[in-house]
C-alpha cells in the first residue's frame, strides 16, 4: 500500500516547479500497484521519488521500480533510480529512510 495521494493532471497543469508527491512503499506494498504509481508520476512530471523505511519496503521499492521500466516502454520511457539516505520523522521519532530519486533519461 502507497501514502502516494498523486493526482493526474495534464502537463499544461503543471509549472516548471511543481514536485510530484513522494510515493512511499512499506513492506506490505504491492510492487505492482507501486509500480503504476511509479510510471503514472513519471508519464506527468518525468520524474518521482519513492521512499522505504526497512529492508522489507526497500525490496519492495526496488521491485516497483523494475517494473515500472516495463510499464513505461510503451511509452518510450526509460528511467533511472538513484538511491539516498535522508531523515524523516515519524510518531516523534528521526528515522532514517532510503529514498529513491527516479528520473526519465530519454524521452
Amino acid at each position: 500500500m502507497t501514502d502516494n495521494h498523486h493526482e493526474k493532471r495534464s502537463d499544461a497543469d503543471h509549472s516548471s516547479t511543481d514536485k510530484p508527491e513522494i510515493i512511499r512503499v512499506s513492506t506490505r506494498s504491492r510492487a505492482t500497484a507501486v509500480a503504476g504509481a511509479i510510471a503514472g508520476v513519471i508519464r506527468d512530471y518525468h520524474r518521482a521519488e519513492v521512499q522505504a523505511i526497512g529492508a522489507g519496503a526497500v525490496n519492495q521499492a526496488v521491485k516497483a521500480m523494475a517494473i515500472a521500466c516495463g510499464y513505461l516502454e510503451e511509452d518510450k520511457l526509460e528511467i533511472v533510480f538513484q538511491p539516498f539516505f535522508t531523515e524523516v520523522e515519524i510518531d516523534g521519532k528521526e528515522r532514517t529512510a532510503l529514498r529513491f530519486s527516479v528520473t526519465v533519461v530519454n524521452l
